[in-house]
């Protein structure tokens, strides 16, 4: 018996209500593990860019005002 004919059998609140809750039951944790991962590295490439940019800006400024007391 395939899998196709033992959910072609079963009521639409079945398939669409309780199969999907305990796929999130069992699978829950795992997935908000996932996506808090993701979050946490989004968060910390986007403060690398940050950190890169400001160390950038503050270089150049150094740079500049550098020019009358000579290079370093």
């Amino acid at each position: 018996m395939a899998v196709r004919e033992i959910v072609t059998g079963l009521p639409w609140w079945v398939k669409w209500v309780v199969a999907p809750v305990l796929v999130l039951l069992l699978f829950g944790g795992l997935v908000a593990h996932v996506v808090g991962v993701l979050i946490g590295l989004l968060f910390k490439a986007l403060a690398l860019v940050a950190l890169i940019g400001g160390l950038v800006f503050v270089v150049r400024k150094a740079k500049g005002s550098s020019k009358s007391r000579g290079d370093w």
